[in-house]
């Protein structure tokens, strides 16, 4: 099937850097978006970063200016810098991804479909 394998989470001081990393695998003919997304425990996800295939890139309105999202599409990787870390910024990071299946060519009736699918989360946290 499709993994997303995040890594680079960790602790840091405020002020300090993280960069988090995510690996696509599996069945994946097309990926077109990447994004990380964060929660906090009692709210809801919401929207870091994300990237598209052509590289366009959108940003919540709390990280621009701070965190920078890359990708690399031979790979199957997306990356976001994390700089000037604040304690606000303490949360779990979910890597995204919006991609099309691939498929055997001598399969009847199969597909290519566009599915979301998500990482299984990486802890940051930013100490005062």
């Amino acid at each position: 099937q499709v993994q997303l394998v995040e890594s680079g989470g960790g602790l840091v001081q405020s002020g300090g850097s993280l960069r988090l990393s995510c690996v696509a695998s599996g069945n994946i003919r097309r990926i077109d978006v990447m994004a990380w997304y964060r929660q906090v425990p009692g709210k809801q996800r919401e929207l870091v970063a994300e990237i598209t295939d052509d590289g366009s890139t959108n940003y919540g309105d709390f990280a621009k200016g701070r965190f920078a999202i890359s990708s690399d599409s031979h790979k199957n990787t997306v990356n976001l810098q994390m700089n000037n870390l604040s304690p606000e910024d303490t949360a779990v990071y979910y890597c995204n991804m919006d991609y099309w299946n691939d498929y055997d060519p001598m399969c009847m009736g199969c597909t290519s479909e566009r599915t979301n699918y998500w990482g299984q989360g990486t802890q940051v946290g930013v100490s005062s």
